[in-house]
C-alpha cells in the first residue's frame, strides 16, 4: 500500500507543473475574454444591440417590402420613418420605392415632423431590436452558425423520424445553414430542398456541400415560409427545425398553408424544437406533440470559452445569468436551464 501511495505522489509531483501551467492559461484566457464589468456581473443584463440603422441596407427590396407592408417583427411605419430622420443616402433611396399609398404619405409626414431627439433614438432602438434576428441572419450569419452548432438536438429526434425520411423527397423550410438538411440526408432522404431566405446562411449551407459525399442530393433555394418556391404536392415530408413559429413573419397561418400545399397527401410536416408558447397553436392545428426523455441536463456546447462569451454577449445578453455562469464555471458550455428555455428534445408532427 505504501509503495502504491509513493508512486501516486511521485506521479502527482511530476504532473503538478503542467496542471498549474494549464490553470494559469485558463486564468489568462479569462482575463482577456471578459470585460471588467462582466467579471463582476451578478444579475444585470448587458444587452447592447450591435446593429446600426444603416445595416438595414443588407436587406433586398423584396424583403424590405415584406417588412414594411406587413409591419413585420413589430416594425411600424411610424417608427421606421422617425428612425430615419436625419438619415440620407442609399438606405432611404432603397426604402422609398417600396412605399405606396397611405404608407408613403405617413412615411413622408413622420420623416418631416420635427421630433425631439430622444423620440428619434427610441424609434431607432425599437426598429433595430425588432429586426435583431433578421439582421443577424443577413448581416452576421457566421456568428449565428457559431451559435446553432452548439445547440445540438437530442439524438433521438432524427432517429425517430428517420423512417419517414428514408428514400423520400424532403423540404427543409427555414433551413438556415443546414442543421436539419444534413440530418435528413444522414437518415437516407433521396433529395432535400433546403429553402432559406437569408443569402448569408444559404451561402454557408452551399459551402458545406463540397464536403458532403451526397451533397448533390441537396438543392438550396431562396424562399420564405409564405412563398416556398416549389410546386404543389412536390415533397413527401416537410421539416422545419427551430425556425417555424406561430408568428406570421416566421410561418404562422400563411406558412402552414404553404407547407400543406407542397406536401403530398399522406405525407408529414415536422416542426422540430418548437417554442413553448406555440404548443397550443400547433395543437389547435392538429399537430401531435412528442417529447423525448432526457438522460441528464442538455447544454449548449460552444467551440471554446471565447466563442461561448461571444455568443452570450450577442444572443443571451438580456439574461445576465448566462455570462455569470460562464464567468464562474469557465467552461464552454451552458445548460438550457440557465438560458431559460426548453432544450431541443421535442417535435410536433402533422399528417397531411
Amino acid at each position: 500500500m505504501t509503495t502504491l501511495l509513493n508512486r501516486a505522489q511521485t506521479k502527482w509531483r511530476r504532473a503538478e507543473p503542467a496542471i498549474k501551467k494549464f490553470e494559469a492559461g485558463l486564468e489568462a484566457e479569462f482575463e482577456t475574454i471578459f470585460s471588467p464589468k462582466e467579471k463582476t456581473l451578478t444579475t444585470g443584463p448587458l444587452f447592447n444591440n450591435p446593429f446600426k440603422l444603416e445595416d438595414l441596407s443588407v436587406f433586398d427590396g423584396e424583403t424590405l417590402r415584406e417588412i414594411i407592408e406587413k409591419e413585420a417583427f413589430g416594425v411600424k411605419i411610424s417608427d421606421l420613418a422617425l428612425s430615419l430622420q436625419g438619415v440620407e443616402g442609399p438606405l432611404v433611396d432603397k426604402i422609398r420605392p417600396v412605399l405606396k399609398g397611405r404608407k408613403l404619405a405617413q412615411f413622408q409626414r413622420e420623416t418631416q415632423r420635427a421630433a425631439p431627439r430622444p423620440e428619434v433614438e427610441a424609434a431607432r432602438r425599437k426598429v433595430l431590436d425588432g429586426l435583431f434576428w433578421e439582421l443577424t441572419y443577413w448581416k452576421t450569419p457566421e456568428l449565428y452558425e457559431e451559435l446553432t452548432e452548439g445547440e445540438r438536438l437530442h439524438p433521438g429526434i432524427f432517429r425517430q423520424i428517420g423512417p419517414d425520411l428514408q428514400g423520400k423527397t424532403v423540404l427543409d423550410a427555414g433551413a438556415g445553414s443546414g442543421r436539419a438538411t444534413f440530418e435528413s440526408l444522414k437518415q437516407g432522404a433521396r433529395q432535400v430542398y433546403a429553402v432559406e431566405p437569408s443569402p448569408g446562411l444559404l451561402n454557408i449551407l452551399e459551402n458545406k456541400l463540397d464536403s458532403q459525399p451526397a451533397g448533390s442530393r441537396i438543392v438550396p433555394l431562396r424562399g420564405r415560409f409564405d412563398a416556398i418556391p416549389l410546386e404543389d404536392k412536390s415533397v413527401d415530408v416537410a421539416v422545419s427545425c427551430s425556425a417555424f413559429t406561430a408568428d406570421p413573419e416566421q410561418g404562422g397561418e400563411p406558412g402552414l398553408a404553404e407547407l400543406r400545399r407542397v406536401t403530398k397527401p399522406g405525407g408529414k410536416i415536422f416542426i422540430i424544437w418548437p417554442r413553448r408558447e406555440d404548443h397550443a397553436w400547433l395543437q389547435a392545428h392538429d399537430f401531435r406533440y412528442v417529447a423525448l426523455p432526457l438522460d441528464g441536463e442538455m447544454k449548449v456546447r460552444f467551440r471554446s470559452l471565447a466563442s461561448a462569451v461571444r455568443c452570450a454577449r450577442r444572443f443571451y445578453a438580456r439574461n445576465g445569468a448566462v455570462l455569470n455562469y460562464l464567468r464562474s464555471r469557465r467552461r464552454a458550455e451552458v445548460p438550457f436551464s440557465v438560458l431559460g428555455f426548453n432544450p431541443p428534445h421535442d417535435y410536433c408532427y402533422l399528417k397531411v
